[in-house]
């Protein structure tokens, strides 16, 4: 037995492994748990008041899971227990989904925001973990060819939206996502991808797009790693053809703008 993995058996025995989704044994996360991240799929429709939250009509929002069962065991896990080898498949899974998107959203350059955390949630889990989430997607999307990078442009204050319904989550970020005084300017004109963990009413996306475009930029999309499904719906596993229509709505709002 090589060095390596004697080490790894010994590491099993102090600190056994458990996958973050289902919990099996010996496997931080299993490929039957990994087979529940597919390919990006719309669920704007699941955050149905966000035209009630000042989100006029059109923005598409990608996700490449259902928040449900296993996935959401696992993002709660890396969110809020210290499961930071979790970002590696979710990353992967973001990096697969900016190749999707790539014919979609290019050919021009696009700036990939990471949903901001409070300050708290930073202390807590050492860091925003969507930076994580955000860098993945703007690789993918240069996999496929569109030009992209991330940059944390977006600050925030206020308190955690765990817990919190539509208008609650609204007004708690209401007033309280801001652009950094430093990245103000060179957002004019800049085509904005938002990501963040998970699409639950909208309104983290919302207030994102909100500052963004008041700074001039153009938020052309929403990418999440999972959607909640709205209470008594079924989960959907995504469409055949997950990037469809999205492109023709991206494509039109573009050319409207030129």
């Amino acid at each position: 037995m090589g060095a390596r993995r004697w080490w790894t058996e010994l590491s099993r025995l102090v600190l056994p492994v458990a996958c973050g989704g289902c919990g099996v044994d010996d496997e931080p996360w299993c490929s039957a748990c990994d087979a529940l991240l597919g390919p990006p799929w719309r669920c704007e429709s699941r955050a149905g008041r966000l035209d009630l939250m000042g989100a006029p009509g059109g923005l598409p929002v990608w996700t490449v899971a259902d928040c449900v069962g296993p996935v959401r065991a696992a993002v709660l896990a890396w969110k809020d227990h210290g499961r930071r080898d979790l970002t590696r498949p979710f990353a992967a899974a973001l990096v697969a989904a900016g190749e999707e998107l790539a014919d979609v959203l290019g050919p021009g350059e696009v700036l990939v925001v990471p949903a901001p955390s409070t300050p708290a949630s930073r202390r807590r889990r050492g860091g925003n973990l969507v930076d994580d989430l955000a860098a993945a997607l703007a690789a993918g999307l240069r996999s496929g060819g569109c030009p992209a990078r991330s940059s944390p442009v977006l600050a925030r204050r206020g308190g955690d939206q765990v817990g919190l319904g539509t208008r609650a989550r609204w007004l708690n970020l209401t007033g309280h996502v801001r652009v950094r005084p430093r990245d103000r300017a060179r957002l004019a004109g800049r085509c904005v991808v938002v990501v963040d963990d998970v699409l639950t009413t909208g309104a983290t996306v919302v207030a994102c797009r909100t500052v963004l475009e008041a700074a001039g930029a153009f938020v052309a999309a929403g990418v999440t790693l999972a959607s909640t499904p709205p209470p008594g719906a079924r989960p959907a596993s995504g469409p055949s053809d997950p990037c469809g229509s999205a492109a023709r709505v991206v494509e039109e709002t573009l050319r409207g703008l030129a």
